[in-house]
């Protein structure tokens, strides 16, 4: 059964199929028709740099590699690392006397884990020092993979993960967005806002093309409709150029995920001394 209340203390409602159809579809039918554009940090300054989750998830990844991905996070001073459970300790131990997270996917990349294996590793993410956990939603139960979408497992798993967390655990659910149709989009974003997590995250970057601005604008608008600002978007899978990732910014996403992050700090420095002499935009 899923737990009534959030890490936060606040009310996480159960709630029957059709009650979750009718709160999905008031959202859905309320979208606007022109999203809003956001106004994207300066590229290279540090406020671009606090959008960048620096991101490592290969399978074969070195601890060789590890070091380096922490060095460099240090040298920028990006938002966090996001890496694989095995990894997390060491991150912690690099990163230590600075201010840069560590995240951990969860779940990783399939989403197809039981409730309780996610469970299992999320706890274990947090033991070891992570403070920001990338969960990934098993999106088979959503269209296009199955006709009749089962909204209140989803939600109980959502909701379980939540409840067990502590609040200052950062949870971000990661959709898969190039696996689902949009429909199935707004409602996995009704139903991680309303179970109370931090983020709502486009792809694995494993799975199909990853994330698009289309994608980002339309899950700023959900959250936004039921949350505001507390539930974030997070755009991942192909962001790999400075305009794509300023593109993303501007959709609404706050936070990128992306083995690019010292290209595109390097790019935007780039840009910032070329605009002070005069050549550059």
């Amino acid at each position: 059964m899923a737990p009534n209340t959030s890490s936060g203390g606040s009310q996480i409602q159960a709630r029957t199929q059709g009650e979750w159809i009718k709160i999905i579809d008031n959202i859905t039918h309320t979208l606007p028709e022109i999203y809003t554009t956001y106004q994207a940090p300066k590229p290279g300054t540090v406020q671009f740099a606090k959008y960048i989750d620096h991101t490592l998830l290969k399978l074969d990844a070195t601890e060789v590699q590890i070091d380096q991905i922490c060095q460099e996070a240090k040298e920028y001073n990006f938002k966090s690392v996001c890496v694989r459970i095995n990894h997390v300790s060491r991150c912690i131990k690099n990163l230590q006397g600075t201010d840069i997270l560590v995240a951990c996917v969860i779940g990783f990349h399939e989403g197809t884990y039981s409730t309780d294996e996610k469970l299992n590793q999320a706890l274990l993410a947090l033991h070891h020092g992570a403070s920001e956990l990338d969960i990934v939603l098993n999106h088979a139960l959503l269209p296009p993979h199955t006709p009749s979408p089962d909204f209140q497992f989803i939600f109980a798993e959502l909701a379980t993960l939540r409840a067990s967390c502590p609040p200052s655990a950062t949870l971000k659910l990661i959709l898969e967005t190039a696996q689902l149709s949009p429909e199935a989009i707004q409602a996995a974003c009704v139903l991680a806002a309303h179970a109370g997590f931090d983020f709502v995250k486009t792809s694995t970057g494993f799975n199909g093309p990853g994330a698009t601005v289309e994608d980002v604008q339309m899950m700023k608008a959900v959250v936004g409709a039921i949350a505001g600002e507390r539930v974030q978007v997070k755009a991942s899978g192909g962001v790999r150029t400075l305009e794509a990732c300023m593109q993303m910014m501007e959709a609404g996403a706050t936070r990128m995920g992306t083995s690019s992050g010292v290209a595109l700090m390097q790019e935007g420095e780039g840009l910032a001394v070329e605009k002070s002499l005069g050549t550059g935009y």
